[in-house]
């Protein structure tokens, strides 16, 4: 597709670039654009650099407000033409950027990020020059923070493909210029990957690819802008999850063998910070509405794509007051594994499975919310373990469906 470019000064090569999706993030850019201008020229000072804003033709005035940001590093502007969204999008276009400008190092980092500190860019970009070809980050978020990551992505990434990388989704990352090449010829490349999907792509592509991965400390909590997950999550859930299935059945060859997950290397070390992340604000009747309701709604659908136990459980927590809800980790682990294999299967069309899914996943984030509202981030993160042990141990179970299905 066409697009639209702008640039600061003239520049036809640089060995590391930041990149910064971005739509409507005129208040929140100006700030990330400083820092990352600050950490570039800090740690590689001698590298010839570009800051790159990958835009949605947003129409707040986040380039003007980009391109008028001071900085000692060049910049360029790079959006969709008007009409066409999608941080997936966006981020192809860092990828066609990578390899015009031949980097050999990328950072792509949030624009409404108000955490981010020049040491991002270090912590995010050495690993790059030192051996690694994908690098995710490590840092601390609220308990109710990052649900679609603690109970989705996270489990199944690491259940399927081995590795323990705990923010697969987490939007901060950096890649290196040869991985940017391989995302441009990936066969996978769908609407739902061209929006939300994108991390969880990029993540699941670098693994099932074979380049070497580590994770890094940022040091400091991610803030942005928090996002209620009973209200503002649903569209990233649907393409996300939808993304995460059309993977598994990409690179089923992959995952299909029984073995334990392994650590990811961890390049630096735990700062020690004692900020405090936001606090969603976690509207749990909504959450319990919808999952109430989406028991009748979705009755036939989840009959077909659930197995008559899981789904047993399900309803039992239907009867049961909000504030009591819960039910055990394997009766969602196996419901999601019902639908990885349904998706596969086309037992209903994409679109109607995944809708189905979010009163489930609703219901999932008030079970935790219930079974962890007193506990504090340590006791949390435990449980979130115990959560990925469970997953790890019922991957027979999927793998028993997945051949069934084929009447083998």
């Amino acid at each position: 597709m066409d697009r639209i470019i702008e640039t600061s000064s003239h520049i036809n090569r640089a060995d590391i670039i930041v990149g910064m999706p971005s739509y409507n993030e005129a208040k929140f850019i100006p700030y990330v654009t400083r820092t990352v201008d600050l950490g570039l020229t800090t740690y590689f000072p001698d590298m010839p650099a570009a800051i790159i804003n990958v835009d949605n033709h947003s129409t707040d005035g986040t380039k003007e407000a980009f391109m008028s940001t001071p900085t000692r590093t060049a910049k360029i502007y790079i959006s969709n033409p008007p009409g066409i969204k999608g941080k997936g999008n966006n981020a192809r276009n860092l990828f066609y950027a990578a390899c015009e400008l031949q980097a050999k190092a990328v950072v792509m980092v949030d624009a409404d990020l108000t955490s981010i500190t020049p040491r991002w860019i270090q912590y995010l970009g050495e690993p790059l020059f030192s051996g690694f070809d994908y690098v995710t980050p490590i840092y601390i978020r609220h308990k109710f923070d990052a649900s679609i990551t603690n109970h989705l992505c996270y489990p199944i990434l690491r259940t399927l493909f081995r590795l323990r990388i705990r923010q697969p989704i987490g939007g901060d990352f950096g890649f290196s210029g040869r991985l940017a090449k391989r995302y441009l010829a990936a066969k996978l490349w769908n609407k739902q990957a061209a929006g939300y999907g994108i991390d969880v792509w990029m993540t699941t592509n670098a693994i099932a690819s074979g380049y070497p991965i580590c994770q890094t400390f940022l040091g400091s909590p991610k803030s942005h802008r928090v996002k209620d997950p009973a209200r503002h999550l649903k569209p990233m859930f649907k393409e996300v999850a939808w993304t995460l299935f059309d993977l598994i059945i990409e690179f089923e060859s992959l995952w299909k063998h029984i073995k334990p997950s392994t650590p990811t290397p961890i390049f630096g070390f735990g700062l020690g910070e004692n900020e405090n992340p936001p606090v969603p604000n976690v509207d749990t009747d909504h959450l319990y509405e919808t999952f109430i309701t989406g028991c009748d709604r979705y009755k036939k659908e989840w009959e077909a794509v659930i197995s008559d136990e899981n789904l047993r459980e399900i309803l039992k927590a239907k009867r049961k007051p909000k504030k009591l809800l819960y039910y055990p980790t394997w009766v969602w682990c196996r419901t999601m594994f019902d639908f990885a294999v349904a998706y596969r299967n086309r037992i209903l069309p994409h679109r109607r499975l995944v809708d189905s899914m979010v009163p489930l996943y609703y219901s999932r984030q008030l079970s935790f919310f219930n079974k962890m509202k007193n506990t504090d981030t340590k006791a949390c993160e435990e449980y979130i373990e115990n959560i990925n042990r469970v997953f790890e141990q019922e991957k027979k179970y999927l793998l028993t469906r997945w051949e069934e299905r084929r009447g083998r």
